[in-house]
């Protein structure tokens, strides 16, 4: 499972139901990477996208705690447990978790690949991803080249859950 993530200096990822900042190149990526897979979301998140409506030329599994949401064009999930029973139709590679603060916080033990936006600004936030930097488990085996959008610079950065080694 892949988690995918724009986050600044301080890995925050939103602010009032917002995302903190829009970098055209960070969607362009976001889209080149997650169209035609899946994509699981928590229902606030689902709640921001333009129209309330799933993303189009993909899987949109909702988990969401409300037993009775339902979103048209997408599949609705009401548990870990639920929404794991689900993942197994697809593999795993397909799988890509893109937020909010608790999906990430959820489901992050089930992911091995993470694909983030390092944004090197830092803004005013009340949303946040795990910080991969601070865990010794995750790696980083990509970083791009620096990139930049305005006065805004940021880097895609690929980092993967470390193996063990132990035979």
């Amino acid at each position: 499972m892949n988690l995918i993530v724009a986050v600044d200096q301080n890995w925050a990822i939103g602010n009032k139901d917002n995302l903190l900042v829009r970098i055209p190149n960070d969607h362009k990526m976001f889209q080149q990477e997650t169209t035609g897979k899946v994509v699981i979301l928590g229902r606030k998140t689902m709640e921001t996208f333009p129209g309330k409506q799933p993303l189009k030329n993909r899987t949109n599994i909702i988990l969401s705690r409300k037993p009775d949401y339902q979103v048209k064009g997408a599949v609705v999930v009401h548990s870990i447990e639920e929404l794991l029973k689900e993942c197994e139709k697809y593999e795993g590679k397909d799988l890509y978790v893109i937020g909010g603060e608790s999906i990430y916080r959820q489901l992050l033990p089930y992911c091995d690949t993470a694909h983030v936006t390092k944004i090197d600004m830092s803004y005013a936030a009340d949303a946040y991803c795990p910080d991969l930097d601070k865990d010794e488990d995750w790696e980083i085996t990509a970083d791009s080249e620096e990139q930049v959008y305005f006065d805004i610079t940021y880097h895609f950065v690929k980092y993967e859950r470390k193996q063990d080694h132990e035979a």
